[in-house]
């Protein structure tokens, strides 16, 4: 087989690339080990920056995001019973918009299918081969064959678990990586949201986080345990939990059927550099973020998007300007959403620890700054609402 771009991984991060590619003539194959099915379906993040939004609709790919998506103006935080509502569209001019990733990846699907996009499933045994030379491969196996695919370029957007970023000997790459003490438990439930906003506690309790997916699904988190046994929470538990953590006076949470929960341990990733010869790391595969941030998949669809365009100038110029400079371009933003997503996170979670009562009365003191001081919320806002992709 052969491609000018193959594509490892067809996550949101992997079939956007390939559209984006399209859309400046560019032929691409993805491939992806997990069926079709598990792909849309599988729950991951939900928020989406002002400039993933606007690339999604300018792509052509919005459509639906636009009839089904929630746009929220801000946030809401809260310490103990207080709650504090930051003013996304007043500090900054933009929002958010709330679409749940497997929505995403779905209408990504379609329109690859649609525009007769190679996109192939349930592929396994990927191996990436001579990507310093000018002809990397990709060798894999699809329904029970086993084939070879060479490009001009290979994308590795195959996740934190994928093999592209092995595909970098050790010398080369640099990891930097913090495991945090705590995890998420996720809670999907069948059950309108209590808020037109998301809410952002930090309870004596611990951290929780009122979400939503549609006018009928919300979404919530608690923190716990980063190994804690999903057996320890019955539904009432949980409802009665997210009653204690996210209740102010006057306020009620609506309480629903719960139809799905996860535990997902917390970390925060960087693996430097994002090129190999012509190998190209994007999302997940060459960072991992603390979801406080709502930043994974906006931090992605920045990566695509900035290696869709060095492609396209190298096709159409030969110039190997955008190509040399991604990783540097790629990190300068990386790094700057870590330390947003660390931020938030260090505002809202527990530590534990000797020095647990000194670290809550400085969380204190900067919910009070946030509250009083309009620079500290702006702040704030326009990290959250999103820098500008390029």
């Amino acid at each position: 087989m052969r491609t000018q771009v193959a594509i490892v991984g067809g996550g949101p991060a992997g079939l956007l690339l390939s559209h984006l590619l399209h859309l400046h003539g560019i032929d691409s194959v993805v491939l992806e080990r997990h069926s079709q099915e598990y792909v849309q379906h599988r729950v991951r993040a939900g928020v989406l920056e002002q400039g993933t939004a606007d690339l999604l609709r300018e792509a052509g790919v919005g459509d639906r995001m636009l009839r089904e998506g929630d746009v929220h103006d801000g946030v809401h935080l809260q310490f103990d019973e207080e709650r504090l509502r930051i003013p996304f569209r007043e500090l900054t001019g933009r929002g958010i918009t709330v679409y749940g990733q497997q929505e995403v990846v779905r209408d990504l699907v379609e329109r690859r299918r649609r525009d007769d996009g190679q996109v192939l499933f349930e592929v396994a045994d990927v191996g990436v081969h001579d990507v310093t030379t000018d002809r990397p491969f990709v060798r894999f196996t699809h329904e029970g064959v086993e084939r070879e695919l060479r490009a001009d370029f290979v994308a590795g957007c195959d996740g934190f678990h994928g093999v592209c970023r092995d595909t970098i000997p050790a010398g080369t790459r640099t990891v930097y990586e913090r495991v945090h003490p705590f995890g998420w438990l996720g809670v999907l439930a069948s059950v309108a949201p209590s808020s037109g906003e998301l809410i952002y506690a930090n309870h004596a309790n611990g951290f929780a986080l009122h979400s939503m997916r549609s006018a009928e699904v919300s979404r919530f988190y608690l923190q716990c345990a980063p190994d804690e046994p999903l057996d320890e929470w019955p539904d009432e538990r949980i409802w009665a939990e997210l009653r204690t953590r996210l209740g102010t006076p006057g306020w009620t949470l609506h309480d629903g059927p719960i139809t799905d929960k996860t535990v997902t341990a917390m970390r925060s990733f960087v693996a430097e550099p994002l090129r190999h010869g012509r190998l190209f790391l994007a999302g997940d595969s060459a960072h991992i973020v603390p979801p406080t941030g709502a930043k994974g998949l906006n931090l992605a669809v920045s990566d695509v998007d900035r290696l869709a365009d060095a492609v396209a100038t190298y096709h159409r110029t030969g110039s190997t300007t955008g190509l040399d400079g991604y990783s540097a371009a790629c990190l300068q933003r990386v790094w700057r959403v870590q330390n947003f997503s660390w931020w938030m996170t260090s505002l809202t979670h527990h530590f534990g620890g000797p020095d647990a009562a000194f670290e809550r009365r400085l969380q204190r003191a900067q919910f009070d700054y946030l509250r009083t001081s309009t620079a500290a919320a702006t702040t704030l806002a326009e990290n959250y609402v999103g820098l500008p992709l390029r």
